[in-house]
């Protein structure tokens, strides 16, 4: 199956926006008619101000004028609040879209981007970049369309009532449009430089969180404070950046305004004077710059506002362009009679990244259908990287890796994960019940599967004696459960997978002895049915193996029995010798017989 990538080509950010809000098109076009209709009945009120003004000047009856005033502000209240609360819910379906696109493409990233990023980061851009979205849908796109619009039909309508005062209030609000165009910029940098730190921040205190035991018993609490305040201060910084521009863009609109009434205030009076225009006409030139002031100020929010959404916009953007495999379906597990799977890597070459040293020098090795193969080697020969790239968590560089004969490039990814029961070396735990955990793999388990791999892993006891047996919370990370425990926890979760490739990493090497050998016999029972693969260090697991596959500096220098390779490899027989007796005395009898 083939890994995609997101586009490189980078759309610009109102392309983007649109994006995601295309799904909610139909709500928000009604929002922004809400928004239009009220802002006309608002535009209708200085009109109806002059009538009413005229009407007292010529001592005529303005019950009507005050009747329909009335009726205008208590439907432009109701229209705004309506048009609000439609607004409002689009933004936050838009933020809901763009969370679930978002969450989903993380789970599917490679782990080489996983690699290459901060966790903390990442989820900074699901919270709070994602959250952005919602001022951004409402402010700027509603707010650049109904307070546009609005905007101009009061021009319009401030020229029919006087063309000379509309040229005044023009020349003042220039003015302003030439300093705000120089604070725009700036916002969006200091926007993007603070979304940039709170992601560092959380990145902080993910790794703090994720390692608390070792932070404390290490006495670093106060230079893991330093670093989190840091992070911290430096978004606090950028933010009171990008506010003070937002607000001196806010306050240079609004002292236009300001400015505009003032001269529009001396210039009208001084043509009233003159007996250019009367006073009703004053009056309500003078009602347009106040209801001027609100879209200009919708507009001048929407512009500091997209400032802000596109830094929010960029850095989830930036998430979506790393390496991801391809969105499918899970595929079905195997069935209970299917038949174990081959393995086979030929000259498998690998490295974590371009700047870090080979793991993997040529590795070559088959594992016959059915039967259980142990891994040995000394620290960092390879072996759980084997076990890294069967899963295809990882791709070679070179050489081919084949299952039942085929490349595992060429099968498609939920059907080669589907058929592999995987035991990671720190058997993770995730928060949820015992019983979460154990269905994680396989969520359509039946009870009678449940209690077939309680048994057999020996976790029947430890669920008999918890109060709420599997609904018990494990805590985050498993942190109720004894590492024995979890390794045993992970072990039953594989099993209920039904696979037809099992990989086991040290998955007994926090288990007591009596475990371990109960664990050990189960291995032996399943390996009778399935093709196990173990990277052991104890000689009790290694000496039940059909096959050995000794490796050293990424490669594999040695296959065979543990018999043969005693007499034969001069690096496992100094492990058998060493390090296997140190770890299991009871066995040494047998191996110096072998």
């Amino acid at each position: 199956m083939s890994t995609t990538e997101s586009g490189t080509e980078q759309q610009p950010t109102w392309r983007l926006l649109l994006g995601y809000v295309r799904p909610h098109r139909w709500a928000l076009l009604l929002g922004a008619l809400l928004s239009l209709v009220t802002g006309a009945t608002g535009l209708a009120l200085p009109l109806v101000a002059r009538e009413l003004i005229d009407d007292l000047s010529h001592d005529r009856a303005i019950t009507w004028a005050l009747v329909l005033m009335s009726v205008l502000v208590v439907g432009n209240a109701a229209l705004g609040a309506l048009g609000s609360y439609v607004l409002r819910r689009t933004a936050e379906s838009v933020v809901l879209g763009a969370r679930r696109t978002l969450s989903s493409y993380l789970l599917r990233l490679r782990i080489t981007a996983v690699d290459r990023s901060e966790p903390g980061d990442l989820m900074a851009r699901i919270t709070s970049d994602t959250t952005l979205l919602r001022e951004v849908t409402t402010d700027t796109l509603v707010g650049l369309g109904t307070g546009g619009l609005t905007l101009v039909a009061t021009v319009v309508l401030m020229g029919l009532v006087d063309p000379v005062l509309l040229i005044v209030t023009l020349g003042v609000i220039l003015v302003a449009g030439t300093v705000f165009g120089v604070i725009v910029p700036r916002i969006n940098r200091a926007s993007r430089a603070a979304q940039d730190a709170v992601g560092a921040m959380g990145a902080s205190l993910e790794r703090i969180l994720g390692a608390l035991r070792t932070v404390k018993a290490s006495g670093a609490e106060h230079r893991e404070e330093e670093t989190i305040h840091a992070a911290a201060k430096e978004s606090w910084r950028q933010s009171v950046r990008a506010a003070k521009w937002s607000a001196a863009a806010g306050n240079t609109a609004g002292l236009a305004m300001q400015m505009a009434f003032i001269t529009v205030l001396a210039v009208g009076g001084a043509r009233v004077a003159t007996g250019a225009i009367d006073v009703g006409t004053l009056v309500a030139f003078l009602l347009y710059v106040f209801y001027l002031m609100s879209p200009i100020q919708q507009v001048v929010g929407a512009i500091t506002q997209y400032q802000t959404g596109a830094a929010a916009l960029a850095r989830i953007q930036e998430a979506l362009r790393l390496p991801a495999e391809s969105a499918a379906r899970p595929a079905p597990l195997p069935a209970p009679d299917a038949e174990p799977a081959a393995l086979a890597f030929d000259d498998v070459r690998f490295r974590y990244a371009d700047d870090l040293p080979y793991v993997h020098h040529g590795v070559t090795f088959e594992v016959p259908a059915r039967g259980m193969t142990a891994f040995v080697g000394p620290s960092g020969a390879g072996k759980t990287t084997v076990f890294s790239l069967i899963e295809r968590f990882y791709d070679p560089e070179a050489g081919v890796i084949t299952v039942d004969g085929r490349d595992v490039t060429e099968w498609e990814l939920a059907q080669l994960r589907s058929a592999i029961g995987y035991v990671e070396q720190d058997a993770p735990v995730l928060s949820g019940s015992l019983r979460d955990n154990l269905l994680l793999g396989n969520p359509e388990a039946g009870e009678d599967g449940i209690t077939r791999v309680l048994k057999t892993t020996r976790l029947d006891g430890l669920v008999a004696g918890l109060p709420q047996g599997l609904e018990t919370l494990v805590g985050h990370r498993g942190t109720k459960l004894s590492g024995g425990e979890r390794q045993r926890v992970a072990i039953a979760r594989a099993l209920l997978r039904r696979p037809r490739l099992l990989l086991l990493d040290e998955a007994t090497s926090q288990l007591d002895a009596v475990n371990e050998a109960a664990l050990r016999d189960t291995v032996a029972d399943v390996a009778r049915t399935t093709t196990v693969l173990v990277v052991a260090h104890r000689l009790s697991t290694v000496t039940m193996a059909d096959r050995i596959v000794v490796m050293d500096a990424g490669r594999v220098r040695a296959v065979g029995t543990h018999r043969e390779l005693v007499a034969a490899d001069p690096l496992y027989a100094e492990l058998a010798a060493t390090q296997f007796l140190a770890s299991d005395p009871s066995d040494q009898n047998g191996d110096q017989k072998g």
